[in-house]
């Protein structure tokens, strides 16, 4: 069996194809980035616009890729929320009026839930119950997955997620867009202890997150040197700012696991990309007898293997859905 699988749901054209032993055949991503660059930002009728003219070249593509003809896709899955409305509906559309073509089913998935999925890519043999970090740059929470996918949520972002803090203190120093991930460049060569920047919510049995205070911190410290002092020590900053949030992320992490009694953690959404991240959770989820587990870089960010991989993971455990209503505030918990 084989499902193909759409996302378009901010700024990154995508189809995968996956089949049903959780193998990725294909993964063919347009990123936007160069269109929005200009703005700072993800301009979303920009955004929508580029995925009407790519969705169908990008599938082609994929199908090349893949070796295979469209006719053999046995279902489609496309994201359906949460996301920007206009690119949300473009795949929604593009899969809808496919599936009715070739007169196959069609799914409409949460994108929280792909990049659950990206994990289940990385080892397929994979089974709940488990805990899972998302940390992207619209989202940071903690959710205990159950069997049958039931979710219960152990703790958020009360403001700015993890990844919105990184592009925003970025943007503060000058780092061009996105700025998060040339923060992280840049931190790799940086003092990790130049600056003690604050770690909020930081008690005990708190699995809450806040970076706002973290965000305006940086402001407040660049605002009282000279520019040519930040200059000088813009690694060391970068290097300051990515130690506090991923020491929070961890710490939380392996504390949520010990109450929930989980033995594995899966790290998933853009930021998991980190390679500080994924450094120190590992060693910390081993010291203390956990299994930490993060997807392949390439399906970290959003892309349509990992949305063609929660339909497939669906299916292959009887939970297809035939809801197609796109919701750009789509919750999963």
């Amino acid at each position: 069996m084989i499902t193909l699988g759409i996302e378009t749901s901010c700024d990154e054209t995508s189809c995968g194809l996956v089949n049903d032993r959780l193998q990725v055949l294909a993964n063919q991503v347009y990123s936007q980035i160069p269109l929005h660059t200009p703005y700072g930002g993800v301009v979303p009728e920009i955004a929508a616009r580029s995925h009407l003219e790519k969705i169908d070249p990008i599938v082609r593509a994929a199908l090349a890729e893949a070796a295979l003809d469209i006719a053999q896709m046995d279902q489609i899955a496309f994201t359906r929320g949460p996301g920007l409305l206009g690119p949300l509906l473009v795949g929604a559309s593009f899969a809808r009026a496919l599936g009715r073509s070739l007169g196959k089913p069609v799914m409409g998935v949460n994108h929280l839930e792909g990049h659950l999925a990206s994990a289940f890519l990385a080892d397929p043999g994979l089974e709940p119950p488990l805990l899972c970090l998302i940390v992207s740059g619209g989202h940071t929470e903690l959710v205990r997955v159950g069997e049958g996918l039931q979710y219960v949520l152990i703790g958020k972002t009360r403001d700015d997620a993890a990844g919105e803090c990184f592009d925003k203190c970025g943007k503060i120093l000058g780092l061009g867009y996105p700025a998060g991930p040339i923060l992280s460049q840049r931190a790799e060569s940086g003092n990790r202890r130049f600056v003690d920047f604050p770690r909020a919510l930081d008690q005990r049995d708190n699995f809450e997150f806040s970076f706002s205070g973290l965000k305006s911190s940086m402001l407040r410290y660049v605002e009282t040197q000279t520019p040519d002092f930040i200059s000088a020590h813009e690694a060391d900053l970068c290097a300051s700012l990515e130690t506090a949030i991923v020491e929070i992320l961890v710490k939380k992490s392996i504390q949520a696991l010990r109450s929930e009694r989980l033995e594995t953690l899966v790290v998933v959404g853009g930021v998991s990309a980190n390679s500080y991240l994924r450094a120190r959770m590992d060693a910390e989820a081993k010291k203390h007898g956990f299994r930490a587990l993060f997807p392949d870089r390439k399906y970290s960010g959003d892309n349509g293997a990992m949305i063609a991989a929660i339909g497939q993971w669906r299916c292959n455990h009887g939970l297809s859905t035939a809801d197609l209503e796109v919701r750009p505030s789509l919750r999963w918990v």
